[in-house]
């Protein structure tokens, strides 16, 4: 499969051209499966995206915004981090095929 143009980051350059199957394709380059538990997290911040024109700017409010949407169980960072390692609100925007947020290093 041939993925749409990225950055030197793997961000997608168009968030418009994102589909499941991209989603899947980036997470494999990362060693991730994606699970429902991924696709909830994934459909949360393409919402968040949708309503704010933005990615999650930082790691901090990546988790504030999944708590207040899903609660402390999965708003936390142990749990996401489970779920996309490293800096979870880079790695879980990449698949969602959204911009790097602004603030993760």
């Amino acid at each position: 499969m041939s993925l749409p143009e990225r950055n030197n980051e793997g961000f997608l350059e168009d968030a418009r051209q994102w589909d499941e199957n991209i989603a899947i394709t980036i997470a494999a380059e990362s060693g991730i499966t994606l699970t429902d538990d991924h696709w909830e997290i994934i459909w949360l911040l393409r919402e968040f995206y949708k309503n704010h024109e933005m990615s999650p700017p930082s790691n901090r409010l990546f988790v504030k915004a999944v708590k207040e949407i899903l609660g402390e169980q999965k708003g936390n960072s142990i749990y996401l981090m489970q779920l996309f390692p490293g800096t979870p609100a880079k790695t879980a925007c990449r698949i969602a095929g959204l911009p790097r947020p602004t603030n993760c290093l």
